[in-house]
């Protein structure tokens, strides 16, 4: 009966005239006026949150994605330094030693001196007499440290002397750099067979080098003039001092991990 009802209803607004039809709507509006108008704002703020909430979600995603990308990138970097610093443990030398790596900070070479300042101190374990090594050689010594920055004296600096042995030759002697890229062996007699591109080793330094480590090649090797009876030894360093990034400090035997 009330589907009959329906219909019939339907039936005489399908057949009514535009202009009653208009009216009554007009007055359907007004008399829902309150209801469709608080349905109507509780749909526009609804679709408003569900935007700005996917606007946040996307800027939210980004800030993540942004981190993520700068933890790898440091990751990647860290384990490059890890692979560099387990290589030179392999080496028996540095058995058992801390190896710092630093950056290079400033880099003073030629012209009367020899002299790395780099970004790591006191606080990581570093002092005075320690070796510093570029491409798995010795470059030179810890001069001076501070809590945070240390000064490296190579083996060219006119102020450094280090002890030294030629080859397979049984001898020891102080080598001093001479402020030009390159040091010399002298009161060596010309005895001992020297030739150009024999390696140069620094002597083991209880306390700072359990065993000999390389340092350098003789670029020259003459009578010296003064006294033709030794020996006057050119050494050149075995890396490219000037291009060095990084070094790494030697730390024998360290109380605590730094």
């Amino acid at each position: 009966m009330l589907f009959t009802w329906f219909i019939l209803a339907g039936f005489i607004l399908l057949f009514t005239p535009r202009n009653l039809t208009n009216k009554f709507q007009f007055v359907f509006a007004r008399v829902f006026h309150l209801p469709l108008s608080l349905g109507r704002n509780i749909s526009l703020s609804t679709r408003t949150r569900h935007s700005v909430t996917n606007v946040v979600s996307r800027r939210e995603y980004g800030r993540l994605e942004n981190h993520l990308v700068n933890v790898m990138e440091q990751l990647y970097q860290e384990h490059q330094i890890v692979e560099v610093l387990s290589g030179l443990r392999n080496r028996f030398a540095l058995e058992g030693a801390n190896l710092v790596r630093a950056d290079v900070i400033t880099a003073s070479i030629g012209a009367g001196r020899g002299e790395l300042i780099i970004n790591r101190g006191e606080n990581d374990g570093l002092s005075k007499g320690q070796f510093a090594l570029g491409d798995n050689s010795i470059i030179g010594t810890i001069f001076d440290v501070s809590p945070r920055t240390a000064q490296v004296k190579l083996f060219t600096d006119p102020a450094s002397k280090i002890p030294v042995k030629i080859g397979r030759l049984n001898t020891e002697r102080i080598m001093h750099g001479n402020g030009n890229d390159s040091a010399k062996i002298q009161l060596l007699s010309t005895k001992y067979k020297v030739r150009v591109g024999d390696k140069v080793v620094a002597r083991k330094k209880p306390g700072f080098l359990d065993a000999p480590m390389i340092i350098g090649t003789v670029a020259r090797c003459r009578r010296d003039d003064e006294n033709p009876s030794l020996w006057d030894i050119t050494v050149k360093p075995v890396c490219d001092i000037e291009r060095l990034n990084n070094v790494s400090v030697i730390v024998m035997n360290p109380s605590r991990t730094y």
